[in-house]
């Protein structure tokens, strides 16, 4: 979008200060500028709304379930950790910090251009204790209560059978899913990260300490989520926006406006 911004905005600078001072009195813009000039409002307004508002994405996997399904639109708030130039991700201001809890889309450490979504579990100078899939943060249990069965199908046709959990992290009540038989952390899929020396693996999970300026994020499906255990910490600098509602799901419409949790 930015490109087209850029080149649509070009066209437009070009022909308000140039082109159309050289066309004949009553002589029409030839297409190639008629089109530009029109859609660059459009595109611009939008591209300011989707910069510093709001921005809308889609949610591609199960990470997330049962919070967040596979094909639910959902709407993230650009401004809520700040007001950040576009494109270069500079910040210019600062608002709120990211809580535990609440669920955020940042960009992949390992590939940038890639949006992630996930929950903020830990925040700098958290230490981060997940042991046989009980979550500790600074030395504290964090509570939760069995609320039931999941049962769902994920790519591939492959039935899974969870247990879902109510989870109190911060002051956010949420859903998670645990699968019995299923280690909470894979150690073949650990790699090597930034500040990999603050966390510690063995066979029962593992402990990190969150370093200054960085967030852990775990999805809420706990055995089925490529997240911070296995590829590292977010940088604050790779922040895109707090998820907050689901806007569209074209399988559920029950889903419509229901605010993420």
């Amino acid at each position: 979008m930015f490109l087209l911004l850029m080149f649509t905005g070009a066209v437009w600078l070009l022909d308000h200060f140039v082109l159309r001072r050289r066309r004949a009195q009553g002589q029409s813009e030839p297409w190639w500028v008629e089109y530009p000039k029109s859609f660059f409002p459009v595109i611009l307004i939008v591209f300011l709304l989707r910069s510093f508002l709001v921005e809308p994405f889609k949610i591609p996997s199960g990470s997330m379930l049962p919070t967040l399904l596979v094909g639910d639109f959902i709407l993230v708030n650009k401004f809520t950790y700040g007001i950040r130039l576009p494109v270069v991700n500079i910040k210019l201001a600062d608002i709120n910090q990211p809580q535990r809890g609440e669920v955020m889309v940042f960009r992949y450490p390992e590939n940038p251009s890639l949006d992630y979504i996930k929950r903020v579990v830990g925040v700098a100078g958290d230490k981060i204790e997940y042991r046989n899939k009980r979550l500790s943060i600074n030395g504290e249990v964090v509570k939760t209560s069995p609320a039931g069965e999941y049962n769902y199908v994920e790519s591939g046709l492959n039935f899974v059978a969870a247990q879902r959990l109510d989870e109190m992290l911060g002051n956010n009540l949420h859903a998670i899913l645990v699968q019995a038989g299923v280690p909470g952390v894979q150690s073949g899929g650990v790699r090597s990260f930034p500040f990999r020396d603050n966390c510690a693996y063995n066979d029962a999970g593992f402990a990190c300490t969150v370093p200054p300026g960085h967030y852990f994020m775990m999805g809420d499906n706990r055995d089925s989520s490529s997240d911070s255990r296995y590829w590292g910490f977010v940088p604050e600098a790779n922040i895109v926006g707090k998820a907050f509602l689901i806007w569209w799901n074209f399988d559920d419409i029950k889903r419509i406006g229901q605010s993420i949790k």
